[in-house]
């Protein structure tokens, strides 16, 4: 019996069957994962097989995880050295961010794009909490807009609180299974209550005394959408660590140095300090922005030695 991952709690999973039915399900005592690394082996979002237990009508046994079409991990907060994956099985991923209230950084928006590069997810950026925008947050979402769209990422504007860009980003939702990522207090929650009240998904407000989210979502949690499609809705994250990318890779993962790599004198070239560099020169050009360029070393310096 095929099921899907919709909720993980550590030990028990809780799986959906595509006529509906819910199950709470384990791994078998025996079942052995080969060639995963992660903290997790299985995530929201994976297909499983199922076979259920004959003394309960709604629980059962994981006795296999068939093939992902792709997945995103990050770097497990508990382990440093391990990883942890987030979701599975996604058509794209959302990147909620705000610049006031708490103040997303372009480094973490950058961290993140990487990955949905790394893993070949499609990403968008939506830039949450519009209506607290005065002059300075103004400038500054137009600027990250130009630097985005301009190397192919969709943007919106949304403000949850003044339902305006709801709409908008509501038909980019329909038929897709969608990662919802960001700091708490982004506004994921308030914004799947906002437009599917019946989710009822718990929120809480920016602490006032470090200007950050408080973590309200608990598990990543996969909801079915009224229309086709589902969400699955993440604890937000302070940090975003990048693993199993190297050096020699990063810049592969930029799609606006990616077109100019062959282009390089060197084709080891760590776009740092080599002569002949083509990305340093579209730097300097002004062809590649330099806030990105900035991201990349440090993300570059990030990488440990062992990841080169």
């Amino acid at each position: 019996m095929k099921a899907r991952v919709y909720k993980s709690t550590g030990s028990w999973y809780v799986t959906k069957t595509d006529e509906g039915k819910l199950f709470n399900s384990r791994i078998k005592g025996v079942f052995k994962i080969d060639d995963i690394t992660s903290t997790n082996p299985i995530a929201v979002g994976d297909i499983v097989e199922l076979e259920p237990e004959h003394d309960a009508d709604e629980t059962a046994m994981i006795i296999e995880i068939l093939p992902r079409k792709n997945y995103i991990t990050r770097q497990s907060p508990a382990h440093k050295m391990h990883h942890h994956i987030i979701a599975a099985n996604l058509d794209q991923s959302l990147m909620f961010a705000t610049l006031k209230n708490p103040r997303t950084s372009q480094g973490f928006i950058d961290r993140f794009l990487v990955t949905c590069e790394a893993y070949h997810v499609p990403a968008i950026i939506v830039f949450n909490k519009t209506d607290l925008h005065r002059k300075k947050e103004e400038e500054k979402f137009k600027e990250l807009k130009e630097v985005y769209t301009d190397i192919g990422y969709k943007v919106f504007g949304m403000s949850v609180e003044k339902n305006e860009g709801i709409e908008e980003l509501k038909d980019e939702l329909k038929g897709k299974t969608t990662l919802m990522s960001g700091h708490s207090g982004v506004g994921k929650s308030s914004f799947l209550n906002k437009v599917f009240p019946s989710f009822r998904i718990k929120t809480q407000d920016v602490s006032g005394w470090s200007g950050k989210g408080m973590h309200t979502t608990t598990f990543a949690e996969m909801f079915d959408l009224p229309f086709e499609g589902a969400v699955i809705d993440t604890p937000g994250m302070r940090e975003f660590g990048i693993v199993e990318i190297s050096k020699q890779e990063l810049s592969h993962y930029f799609p606006e140095m990616r077109a100019l790599l062959n282009e390089c004198h060197f084709n080891d070239c760590l776009h740092t300090n080599e002569p002949g560099c083509a990305i340093k020169k579209a730097v300097e050009d002004g062809r590649i922005h330099a806030e990105r360029y900035i991201s990349y070393w440090n993300i570059l310096d990030s990488i440990g030695a062992t990841n080169y």
